[in-house]
């Protein structure tokens, strides 16, 4: 039987338009904006291309720790009978609604120079975070992990256990039949989880400003040159927020058949 089509209410078109309005037309502005004929040359510049090149390869970085962290956390999550697990997934998804500059300061508090983990670090081994690349990796794992723990979590819940349970029958050790089971049934959430991951932290800006500064070559990322360049040269700024808005085209693009599945 053919599905008539329904007009929408006018009660909540009106609405529901200005709001598409109000999220597609400042990315217009954007591009409409852009210095298209220049960007070449603005993307060459010195600062535009360190900030290019140590966002993308802190963020590169702040995603394996992601994986390589948030992959357990998410199996104890889903498949342990944890204590408090509510309460240690609540702790999980604090960075999800947390202002990133309060991050940044949780993070200088812990392992600041004065801070409770910083200060016997640096007595202990003369090494110090803040304000260094290595700051700028943990400010984006930190906001970045609770998405890869979601995605992964989700993908642990949703899939069979029966594979799993045979394997076990086989003889497979616990380690085994994650590696060799579990893993590659959940890698398409560990895939979405890694990407989502990568776009956050190539778009934090609150914590890494606060915990790692903003040290061109050294700890300036692309958000925090785009929020620089916009007093001193804005063609700039809008090339570098045009190359941080492809990148999460390219998020939707990879994410895209995840979301499509969804009727």
């Amino acid at each position: 039987m053919r599905r008539t089509r329904r007009r929408p209410p006018a009660v909540l078109l009106a609405p529901g338009v200005l709001a598409l309005a109000l999220l597609v037309l400042p990315l217009l502005a954007l591009l409409l904006r852009a210095p298209w004929s220049a960007l070449p040359r603005l993307l060459r510049e010195p600062a535009v291309g360190e900030a290019l090149r140590l966002s993308l390869g802190t963020a590169a970085v702040a995603t394996g720790l992601c994986v390589l962290l948030g992959v357990p956390l998410a199996w104890l999550l889903a498949r342990a009978d944890l204590p408090g697990r509510a309460v240690v997934r609540a702790l999980v998804t604090v960075p999800l609604v947390l202002p990133p500059v309060v991050g940044g300061v949780a993070l200088l508090l812990l392992l600041g120079r004065r801070g409770v983990v910083g200060r016997p670090l640096e007595a202990l081994t003369g090494l110090t975070l803040p304000f260094t690349p290595a700051a700028v990796v943990l400010a984006e794992t930190f906001v970045a992990l609770p998405f890869l723990v979601l995605a992964v979590e989700g993908a642990l819940r949703g899939a069979d256990r029966r594979y799993e349970e045979v394997a076990a029958t086989l003889g497979g050790t616990r380690w085994h039949v994650f590696r060799t089971v579990t893993l590659p049934l959940v890698a398409p959430g560990v895939a979405a989880g890694a990407v989502l991951s990568f776009a956050r932290a190539l778009g934090e800006f609150g914590a890494t400003i606060t915990f790692a500064g903003s040290f061109p070559g050294r700890t300036q990322t692309m958000p925090l040159a785009i929020y620089l360049a916009l007093e001193t040269d804005p063609e700039a700024a809008i090339a570098l927020s045009l190359v941080l808005l492809l990148v999460s085209v390219a998020v939707l693009a990879g994410l895209r058949e995840r979301w499509t599945a969804v009727r």
